[in-house]
């Protein structure tokens, strides 16, 4: 069969980059620009083309052939031919403007009379529109003119031109009479029918009414066509599929452009529809219609669909105009029979590639479906079963009941030592059985993983399971079980009854299960009947050795057109038969039995319904994880946080506390107690105490800075009371309890008013509902930066506090995402020789998404287990993705699903402690004695003063380059826009970066409006319950406010309504209800904390500053480039620039991590510093060296060497000074690659090459 393709241009210019190589006098070429490549027809098998070109003249002959001719060259072509739609465009366009200005303005009748009153020129295939005064040119803006224009004579004249808008000055002429917009006839108003929804209500005006299918427009009428069918624009069409990823992009007129996605059966399209306020219709309208539309189709849903499709030149592709939308229902396969059955083999997404059913949707179909219970048994894991459970649980709230089988189908090994195994199932009966399961699957997985890291299995030895089958029903599996292996094989029957006398059922699949047998010359099945007989055989041996025959249908998907994504995961892997697909889909009780009636109508319902109801029914109700938290207990532990944290207090504040103070104490220990989380807080407080101790600062991160125990028993430095000022030598204090101050560190410096003694200032009003929740019984998560050199030694702490087998790393699982699936999807069909829309791709690779692919650890998750229980009563355990050479266990779960049955403690490395521990040993400086109001620090947030240099010389008006939390483009901008003055002002800036629809389109637009100021804007989670609460409104509904903005769940109407009577102002609520993600302000604060001691150290101890900096930060520092002086980092700067602005401002991360480096390299230049050239005997390894004005690189700045053979280096030179390059790669055992940087940088100047050239001379 000989496939043709249709390829749309990517690019206006493409006809002459085609003729690449053709010689073309200007005429012809100037000809040729003028003509449009409409698309090209590419014919595989007999490889030709025909290139359709829309032209505005008759092209010659002779230019056609030399057209022809050079495309067959320039592509290696057996043919080529050129087909040219002839339009003389001036002459066309005239006759024809009424129609073109009719299709353009659509059913808008202001834009018609606008249109048809607007002078126009045509210039070649140029149509140029006059705009008639500021409304036309607004109008014409709004509408898109120029797109419809551009459509509508490709339509109606059938060649592509090009419309450009250019507003036309009225003037006051009084002999040119004024235009105004068109008089328009007010609409005849109609009877709303009977049973219809509103569509959208604006204030002052009447709900508009459409039936209740309808999504947009007036219905969809017609017959649907096939996407896959259509080459061309069609004017009017209507199609049935699928519509997702629907988004309305505002633009600054207030018009909105609702982009869409469509997939069928057999194709994809994108969709548009435009959206603007014209006559009657109110902006208020328009974004309330917007919002309907976007809530109607939410995820997506299955659609009747009607427009136009016309070639888009701004995507350069097809798109479908949308006329009307409507939702239509798609009938669901359904199990009708009275008894139903139970499936005992069904794989999930977790079945590592293998498998597209999500564990969610298999337990919602069966529930559906009436089944009293259903099997989970994935290849070698259990890692469905929490989303299982919790569907279940789900469900049983809804009022349907069912049981959850927990199985695995595992990998025997008939001795430890083979290779080959069989497969197995497990399922567990009772909560024994599970116990044993999860030791099965820890040891098949850490001790018996056989194969490779991606195509491995874990595999359980014979006497393995024989050890711990005690509440384990065991079944003899799939064909490449070994029960019918051995059939398949011919083996006689004695053995095969010894063998099944192993297993507490045998089973049987449907024959096409099966059907590779009959391919593969392997085997001797050649027939249906040959298959069934295979089964024949098993059922003969159920029943001589009175087992239960079990029929299942080995589960991979979920209906059988989903075999597709099944084909695309085994293509994307190397199945060579992935095209091959069994029907692995799940049957309904009457599918199932017309499959077996082979056996006979009993014996079929025996195997069918019967005997897997009767398993069900042995197994009992459990939970495969439990239900509540278990902590580890720490001696003692509420009496030490209780005389720690009191202790702590009056030390600061007196032995008489403050009641602000005493309250906050006995608000927090209550819960802490209560919930027993007392062993949280001093598990962490030991962990950090001894980081300090050793010499490492430890930054917190998360909420737990909301926690004013946890500060006064050390696990974090943030003061969560309100702004206040103590004496740290008499214990005065004084509180500003009223809001007016952000930051304690913002107060003005004073002295005590008692004893002289300056005071200190703290506090930074964070309520300890963020933390523990508004009753205190949130499970704490206490997460701790600790710096990257000393996390190693950190994790290895937990092992001395809990026990070695008693902490594991938080496991996680990652399933397939956009990019990777978007590649199986666009392969697969590549490979089958099909093209489709990008559209459909996006539509069929959700299909793969989430599939497992592999496991992982979390960056610093350390799961705890109590002393005296054993980890498999909550999880199994794993070597992260399955590498055999890694000492790490991880919990075979995802850690997400056991967070709150055992505590998670996060021991993350970070680099910030690490920049403040080198720069302590650098400067000699405390970091906890750097004042946080230093004014010259401040100063650098907005100006380069305090620097030295100007912002002309620096290329920014700020001195943040390098600063933790401010060095990006996108902070930087922020702060000019927002001006800080203060730390708080900083801890805003913090919370607005890390946040989602926080700052863009938000707070940043309401600053620039002068609606809120930078203190009021919001910027944390916390902002909202504290300007509620000190606006009057209830605690309770501020916390609750708080925590559904902080998800992005919006304010509901009813709360929005007692904002409102509680005199929360508009532009407050408005800004709520667009926040997606608000980051606590006690992480933020943290966070700026960290980045100001390294601000402090940047303005006053610079150059020990950029030692520390470059060596730990900057790991696309070049010492080829930087060691060379002030211009060549300033050409090196340039160039990026220049390449930046050739990609719209873009450059690559790599490249980017570079400019960052280099600008700080600049600046530290331009203040007077300067870098020396990488030298062999002086340099360090990894670390940057100080000298008066300079810093020394180390070997590790030349791009490329490794940190082993800089090392190497260091290690070498100590036995003296190399006496040739020889010896140094002798010495210090460094390959050639290495050598060769040291040469191109200059480090082997002057050196010999060999020993024996230098003995000689």
């Amino acid at each position: 069969m000989n496939k043709t393709y249709r390829i749309l241009p990517s690019a206006e210019d493409m006809l002459l980059r085609l003729l690449r190589g053709l010689a073309l006098s200007d005429e012809e070429r100037a000809l040729l620009r003028a003509c449009a490549l409409r698309h090209v027809e590419v014919s595989a098998e007999e490889n030709t083309w025909e290139l359709v070109i829309g032209t505005p003249t008759v092209l010659d002959e002779e230019l056609l052939t030399a057209i022809a001719r050079q495309v067959e060259t320039n592509y290696a072509l057996a043919g080529a031919f050129v087909q040219q739609n002839v339009i003389a465009l001036k002459g066309a366009v005239a006759p024809l403007w009424e129609r073109i200005v009719r299709e353009a303005a659509g059913e808008d009748a202001v834009l018609f009379h606008t249109l048809r009153q607007t002078a126009y020129e045509v210039d070649g295939n140029v149509i140029r529109l006059s705009a008639p005064g500021t409304f036309g040119a607004e109008l014409f803006a709004q509408s898109a003119v120029a797109k419809r224009i551009e459509a509508a004579v490709r339509t109606q004249v059938g060649c592509a031109a090009r419309v450009v808008c250019m507003a036309c000055e009225l003037g006051d002429d009084s002999a040119a009479p004024q235009w105004i917009p068109p008089v328009l006839p007010a609409p005849v108003k109609k009877e709303s029918p009977a049973g219809v929804a509103p569509a959208r209500v604006s204030r002052g005006a009447k709900p508009k009414e459409l039936p209740a299918n309808v999504i947009l427009g007036r219905g969809v009428s017609g017959e649907a066509r096939e996407l896959g069918v259509i080459e061309d624009e069609v004017k009017n069409i209507v199609l049935e599929g699928e519509i997702f990823a629907a988004q309305a992009n505002q633009l600054k007129s207030g018009a909105y452009i609702l982009l869409l996605k469509f997939a069928d059966k057999t194709n994809g399209i994108a969709c548009k529809k435009f959206f603007a306020a014209r006559g009657k219709t109110t902006q208020e309208d328009i974004d309330a219609e917007v919002e309907r539309i976007l809530k109607a189709i939410g995820k997506g849903c299955s659609v009747r669909i009607q427009g136009k499709i016309e070639y888009d030149k701004f995507i350069s592709d097809y798109v479908l105009f949308i006329d009307s939308m409507e939702r239509r229902s798609v009938p669901q396969r359904e199990d009708t029979a009275e008894v139903k059955r139970v499936e005992l083999h069904a794989h999930t997404k977790m079945s590592a590639l293998d498998a597209v059913v999500p564990p969610k949707v298999l337990v919602e179909t069966a529930a559906r479906w009436g089944w009293p219970a259903v099997a989970i048994t994935d290849h070698g894991v259990v890692q469905a079963f929490p989303e299982a459970m919790n569907t279940a649980r789900a469900l049983k709230k809804k009022g349907q009941d069912i049981k959850i089988v927990y199985g695995m189908e595992g990998y025997l090994l008939d001795k430890p030592e083979d290779q080959r195994a069989h497969h197995i199932i497990f399922l567990a009966q009772n909560k024994t059985g599970l116990y044993n399961l999860y030791r099965l699957v820890s040891l098949s997985h850490i001790r018996y993983f056989r194969g490779t890291k991606k195509r491995g299995r874990p595999c359980v030895p014979r006497a393995v399971l024989t050890q711990y089958r005690e509440g384990i029903i065991v079944g003899s599996a799939c064909e490449a079980g070994e029960l019918i292996r051995a059939i398949v094989a011919g083996r006689p029957d004695e053995e095969l009854e010894e063998m099944a006398k192993f297993y507490d059922f045998l089973e049987i699949q449907p024959i096409h299960n099966n059907d590779f047998l009959k391919f593969d010359e392997r085997f001797p099945m050649q027939t249906d009947e040959d298959l069934r007989d295979i089964n024949r055989k098993v059922d003969a041996l159920a029943k001589k050795l009175d087992k239960m025959l079990i029929a299942t249908c080995d589960v991979h998907f979920l209906n059988p057109e989903d075999a597709v994504y099944r084909a695309m995961l085994q293509k994307a892997n190397g199945y060579r038969d992935a095209d091959r697909q069994p029907p692995l889909y799940l049957r309904t009780t009457d599918e199932m039995l017309a499959e077996f009636d082979y056996l006979g109508a009993e014996r079929a319902y025996e195997c069918v319904v019967t005997n897997p109801r009767k398993i069900a029914d042995m197994v009992e109700h459990f939970l495969p994880i439990p239900d509540e938290l278990y902590a580890p207990t720490v001696p003692g532990a509420d009496r030490e946080i209780q005389e720690m944290s009191y202790a702590r207090a009056r030390k600061l504040y007196g032995e008489n506390l403050p009641k602000v103070v005493s309250d906050r104490l006995e608000l927090e220990l209550k819960p802490i107690l209560k919930h027993g989380f007392s062993a949280l807080y001093i598990i962490a407080q030991r962990l950090v105490k001894k980081s300090n101790t050793d010499g490492y600062l430890v930054g917190s991160r998360g909420s737990v800075g909301s926690s004013f125990v946890a500060t006064m028993i050390g696990v974090t430095e943030v003061n969560p009371l309100p702004p206040h000022y103590r004496c740290r030598h008499c214990q005065y204090n004084k509180f500003i309890e009223d809001g007016s101050v952000g930051s304690g560190f913002d107060l003005p410096s004073m002295d005590c008013p008692v004893c002289g003694t300056p005071l200190t200032k703290d506090g930074h009003n964070i309520p300890f509902a963020v933390f523990l929740g508004f009753d205190g019984d949130k499970v704490p998560d206490i997460d701790l930066n600790f710096s990257g050199d000393y996390q190693p030694i950190a994790h290895k702490y937990t092992e001395v506090l809990f026990g070695k087998m008693n902490v594991f790393r938080a496991g996680t699982i990652s399933g397939l995402q956009d990019k990777n699936a978007y590649g199986y999807a666009m392969h697969y069909y590549e490979d089958q020789g099909e093209t489709k829309g990008r559209p459909y791709i996006e539509h069929m690779m959700r299909g793969c998404m989430g599939v497992k692919a592999t496991t992982g650890q979390h960056a610093g998750g350390i799961m705890v287990v109590p002393r005296d229980m054993d980890v498999h009563y909550f999880t199994p355990i794993q070597r992260p993705a399955n590498n055999m050479e890694s000492d790490t266990l991880t919990t075979h779960f995802d850690y997400h699903s056991i967070s709150e049955r055992l505590v998670k403690l996060d021991i993350l490395g970070h680099d910030d402690p690490t920049v403040i521990k080198m720069l302590e040993e650098l400067t000699h400086r405390d970091p906890e004695t750097i004042p946080f109001d230093d004014p010259a620090t401040m100063s650098i947030f907005t100006s380069t003063e305090a620097l030295g240099i100007s912002a002309e010389e620096l290329g920014a008006n700020m001195g943040t380059y390098g600063i933790p939390e401010f060095r990006t483009s996108f902070t930087q901008k922020m702060i000019d826009d927002s001006h800080p003055d203060c730390f708080a002002d900083l801890v805003r800036i913090s919370g607005f970066s890390h946040g989602t629809n926080v700052w863009l389109g938000n707070a940043q637009d309401l600053i620039k409006a002068g609606t809120s100021t930078l203190k009021d804007a919001i910027s944390a989670r916390d902002d909202i319950m504290n300007y509620l609460m000190q606006n009057g409104i209830d605690p309770l509904l501020s916390f609750k406010t708080m925590e559904n903005v902080r998800k992005g769940k919006g304010i509901a109407n009813d709360v929005v309504e007692k904002l409102r009577a509680g005199g929360i102002p508009a532009w407050y609520i408005e800004s709520c209800q667009k926040i997606k993600y608000l980051f606590p302000r006690a992480h933020a604060t943290a966070y700026v904390m960290m980045g100001y001691r390294i601000a402090f150290c940047k303005v006053h101890y610079p150059l020990a500053y950029y030692a520390a900096y470059f060596s730990i930060r900057a790991d696309e520092f070049d010492a080829n480039i930087i060691s060379k002086g002030k211009m060549a980092v300033k050409a090196a700067i340039d160039a990026l620039n220049a390449e930046a602005r050739e990609h719209r401002g873009k450059l690559d991360n790599k490249k980017q991590d570079i400019l960052i480096v280099l600008q700080l390299a600049w600046e530290m230049y331009l203040r007077g510093f300067s870098c020396e050239p990488v030298d062999l005997y002086a340099s360090d390894a990894e670390k940057f060296i100080l000298h008066e004005n300079s810093l020394l690189p180390p070997f590790t700045a030349l791009p490329g060497m490794g940190q082993k053979a800089a090392q190497a280096i260091v290690e070498a030179r100590k036995d003296g000074r190399f006496i040739s390059i020889e010896d140094l790669a002798t010495r210090a055992h460094i390959p050639t690659p290495a050598i060769e940087l040291l040469r191109t940088h200059g480090c082997l100047d002057g050196m010999m090459e060999s020993n024996q050239v230098e003995l000689f001379a």
